[in-house]
């Protein structure tokens, strides 16, 4: 294992990524399942002292490779997990509570919602899109369950056996299945339609590496709205070893608002931006999303999660598991 460093935690990934890498399948099972729980279980504390971006070549390539695997992995896990809940013929949205990383779901969706509240100013978006959604899209379940509950969500994936399984599984809830809709389409193919969105969310995983992903928020930026929102994932610390990082200056084009860092079980970072205004030919201008962007002014700010918002979202969580036990 020549690559890694004298850090015991890197040491520690480092033999986790090789035991991962041996693997035959990904698919859950036993040793699948142990292996990643180990992973997030080590990358998960704050560690100020870890900075992946000025680490040697060969962990540089170790971090990328793991990042592919944790994403071939979660895909079969959300697949897997979207299979069982569509066996449940009467209501299978209220076994959501199966998926053994739903709370996290549920904690990290309320706080983008909170994020987008404060950049909206009461603005409450008509349509939303979520790039990158998967077999088990419970970002977009949960929000347009419990926070909003008037908006149509606009599902993309490139895998359309991936749109056919998450359809059925909204299909038999009569509201969901009307307000969210499903896309198959690589996402640098979208054009036109992404001027249609009020909020745009990037899933983590769309864009493995840092120069898939800047592609693909090159391509956000030449095509959504001005006063759009965008809404991505990032990771700090540790965390970059399951997650690419998105920085700030990565937004260009953008108007960066919010980066939130999670200190909790929740992995992701948050960075919400809004997209700058430009020629007024390249798209329909939100005026109501201009006056949102001026009573924001050029405010960055770098959220931590104080003990009083951590309670907040917990006393949320419960509140939740609640309705559906």
């Amino acid at each position: 294992m020549g690559y890694c460093q004298d850090d015991k935690l890197v040491n520690t990934i480092c033999d986790l990524y090789e035991k991962i890498s041996k693997l035959e399948s990904l698919k859950p099972c036993e040793d699948v399942d142990t292996l990643f729980k180990q992973l997030v279980s080590t990358c998960m504390p704050p560690n100020p002292n870890i900075d992946v971006t000025k680490m040697s070549k060969s962990i540089q390539e170790m971090r990328s490779n793991l990042i592919k695997l944790c994403g071939h992995a979660e895909g079969h896990l959300e697949r897997h997990f979207s299979s069982i809940l569509t066996s449940f013929e009467d209501s299978p949205l209220h076994h959501l509570n199966l998926f053994p990383y739903y709370d996290n779901y549920l904690k990290l969706s309320k706080l983008e919602f909170d994020l987008l509240e404060q950049n909206l100013h009461g603005f409450v978006p008509k349509t939303v899109a979520f790039i990158g959604s998967g077999p088990l899209p419970l970002t977009s379940i949960v929000l347009a369950s419990f926070h909003l509950k008037d908006s149509i969500f606009h599902n993309f994936d490139i895998d359309s056996s991936a749109n056919s399984v998450a359809a059925r599984l909204v299909s038999s809830d009569p509201d969901l299945s009307q307000r969210m809709l499903f896309h198959t389409v690589d996402v640098m193919d979208v054009t036109e339609s992404l001027k249609d969105f009020d909020v745009v969310f990037l899933a983590a995983l769309v864009g493995m590496d840092k120069q898939e992903k800047i592609k693909v928020i090159e391509h956000l930026e030449k095509h959504m709205s001005p006063g759009a929102l965008l809404m991505l994932r990032s990771a700090h610390g540790p965390r970059a070893f399951l997650y690419p990082i998105v920085e700030p200056c990565d937004l260009q084009g953008f108007q960066v608002l919010s980066v939130y860092r999670p200190t909790n079980e929740v992995i992701n970072s948050v960075v919400i931006s809004r997209k700058l205004a430009g020629d007024v030919g390249n798209g329909v201008i939100h005026d109501h999303m201009d006056q949102a962007s001026e009573l924001a002014g050029n405010c960055f700010q770098i959220h931590a999660i104080m003990n009083k918002k951590k309670s907040i979202v917990e006393e949320f969580t419960g509140s939740i598991e609640e309705q559906l036990s």
